[in-house]
């Protein structure tokens, strides 16, 4: 079993370094949606990044061997591969219909639903912490939402079908999670992505256009660059994170990422209204956010926070 290092300052550095650059990911992205499709922008992030972690494993003799997999190993990457591929695609297709702050707001679902799925197949336990956490996010998300309740419950709107997009992929992102984990009993984090990451790509191939990259503006391109390089800086600092602090206090951390999409949109908004929108949501709304942050932070400290609990309990009925 895997211990942390004890370095929890450099961990929550880390954190809150991938929780930065996920949270500015869609104002960018956003700007390159404009020219190229959803699957020709995931494309390119693919490629550029298993192409950066397959010249690093090599030049480091650490690539990956395929025969421990076995037929079962074979099968968990065929899902992490198609998993991952429908959530970058459906993403960015959902973003396409939504403001970044909302899209960051609901792809919030996707580790409640892969820590649910845990429960069932890896036989997990569930908190009452963790059922806190839930039921905050919960109603976080009906706060979040009240301007258009009505909306998503009664129409299949534009803003209808970016939600329910956003949910798919955060839906298959579970598996993809799920599968994932598995294989890392097997290869290192830098080996599962570096195979996931050019396989997505190649199996995206016949539906990307490459050269749509030629039809961006200085600043688009740029930008997609910057999509790509955050891809794998972003990955490569959380998991770094969790080598020097528990994993539910990075998630816990990275709970904060919808918050930061928030503020970078209030920032390049008001500094750059030629290109970025402000979100159109009122207050109420902006609280309903804060508490989706909270409840998906609980949600990862529950398992914690209760033993942590249960053992000041301890202590005080001995010193009694």
């Amino acid at each position: 079993m895997h211990i942390s290092s004890g370095r929890w300052l450099f961990g929550l550095f880390l954190a809150l370094t991938t929780a930065v650059l996920w949270g500015v990911l869609p104002i960018k992205l956003k700007q390159v949606l404009q020219v190229m499709d959803p699957v020709t922008v995931t494309w390119y992030r693919l490629l550029v990044s298993g192409s950066i972690l397959l010249a690093y494993l090599a030049a480091s003799k650490r690539l990956p061997a395929f025969r421990p997999l076995g037929k079962k190993g074979a099968w968990l990457l065929m899902l992490a591969i198609a998993g991952l591929t429908a959530n970058y695609v459906l993403y960015l297709i959902g973003l396409k219909l939504l403001s970044p702050g909302t899209t960051q707001l609901v792809i919030q679902v996707a580790p409640i639903l892969l820590l649910v799925s845990s429960l069932f197949i890896f036989r997990e336990r569930f908190s009452l912490g963790q059922g806190l956490g839930l039921l905050v996010l919960l109603i976080g998300f009906a706060l979040f939402f009240n301007q258009r309740l009505d909306e998503l419950l009664t129409s299949l709107t534009v803003y209808t079908t970016g939600v329910l997009t956003i949910l798919l992929a955060a839906f298959v992102w579970a598996f993809y999670g799920l599968a994932q984990k598995q294989l890392l009993t097997v290869w290192s984090s830098l080996q599962v992505m570096m195979v996931i990451y050019l396989a997505c790509a190649a199996l995206l191939t016949p539906w990307a256009q490459p050269l749509q990259a030629l039809t961006l503006s200085p600043l688009q391109g740029w930008l997609l660059f910057a999509c790509c390089l955050n891809t794998l800086v972003a990955y490569g600092a959380f998991a770094e994170a969790l080598a020097h602090w528990e994993a539910s206090r990075v998630s816990a951390a990275l709970a904060i990422t919808p918050l930061v999409t928030f503020a970078s949109v209030a920032l390049a908004a008001s500094w750059w209204p030629e290109y970025v929108q402000p979100e159109q949501i009122n207050a109420l709304a902006y609280g309903g956010a804060m508490l989706v942050v909270l409840g998906s932070a609980l949600t990862a400290l529950g398992p914690s926070l209760l033993t942590g609990w249960r053992t000041r309990k301890a202590r005080l009925a001995a010193a009694a």
